[in-house]
């Protein structure tokens, strides 16, 4: 059977692309034509080539790199490799989007210190300690310092596996040092770290556990609002890596229900959108 020949135009419009971003994958030699006519320049296209031009508009919407798109084409749209190619830009996504959570929760954090901080020098011993103990501002400045460290591992693209470790080392950790220099909310809200990174790594039972312990010390210590919201968000995502479906949708009402009390509208569209990133959570339709 004879191939029909297309326009730029008319492939653009029928793979659901432009063509002006045709025209681009053609000069940097990505997706070139079958022909180009000598005297108008027109490009022509044979209509065997629409599934790939349908592959690359779907990559590229999603923001996969041109490289990746390259291979994806390189092996013939082999669906293997299109899958090892999707998770990998998925994990790239999760390290931007947890870049951006981790500077707005910074946000919440530094908010909350400057508030607690009178600007008081703190008080002094008048004997030295037998065996030295860290001052309570060392230890909340290691609680600081560790936690803002777990986030910049957890914004690291194709982490290796001791950066995992030391990850998951530095969340107990920081969870120790507010214990010993923070209040009910920072220890919460150590835990509620240590259950994000389990999540991330995949480890659903120490994520759920750690979600639990956000909870409690929520209900004991009366705490509300955003840290509440936020214990039953990560009870949700515990659940999603666990793919307990009834119990994520059980969680998420949970969640939505905590987040209608949260004060700031901020603080509560930030709740809301990390909540979507729990896999399979779908975006809220218009």
């Amino acid at each position: 059977m004879e191939t029909t020949r297309l326009t730029v135009g008319q492939l653009a419009e029928a793979a659901g692309t432009t063509a002006k971003a045709l025209r681009h994958y053609d000069r940097i030699g990505l997706f070139p034509p079958d022909d180009v006519d000598g005297d108008t320049g027109y490009r022509w296209y044979g209509s065997d080539r629409l599934p790939q031009a349908r592959l690359i508009a779907r990559l590229r919407s999603v923001g996969v790199p041109l490289d990746d798109v390259a291979a994806c084409l390189a092996a013939a749209g082999d669906p293997e490799v299109v899958e090892r190619v999707l998770a990998d830009h998925r994990r790239r996504l999760e390290s931007r989007l947890t870049r951006v959570r981790g500077d707005l929760h910074g946000l919440t954090h530094l908010t909350d210190d400057l508030e607690q901080d009178d600007g008081a020098a703190p008080e002094l011993p008048r004997t030295a300690p037998a065996t030295p103990v860290p001052a309570a501002t060392d230890e909340r400045q290691l609680a600081v310092d560790l936690f803002n460290g777990v986030w910049r591992l957890m914004e690291t693209e194709d982490r290796t596996p001791a950066q995992d470790d030391r990850m998951l080392h530095m969340a107990h950790a920081s969870r120790y040092h507010w214990e010993q220099a923070g209040t009910a909310v920072h220890l919460a809200r150590g835990e509620w770290q240590c259950s994000r990174v389990y999540a991330v790594l995949g480890r659903a039972e120490p994520a759920a556990h750690h979600a639990r312990r956000v909870l409690d010390i929520c209900t004991q210590n009366g705490i509300g609002d955003w840290d509440l919201a936020f214990a039953h968000e990560a009870l949700a995502r515990a659940a999603a890596a666990a793919g307990d479906r009834e119990a994520v949708d059980r969680h998420l009402a949970d969640a939505r229900a905590a987040a209608e009390r949260i004060s700031d509208p901020e603080d509560r569209a930030l709740l809301e959108s990390d909540l979507l990133s729990i896999p399979g959570v779908p975006a809220p339709t218009s």
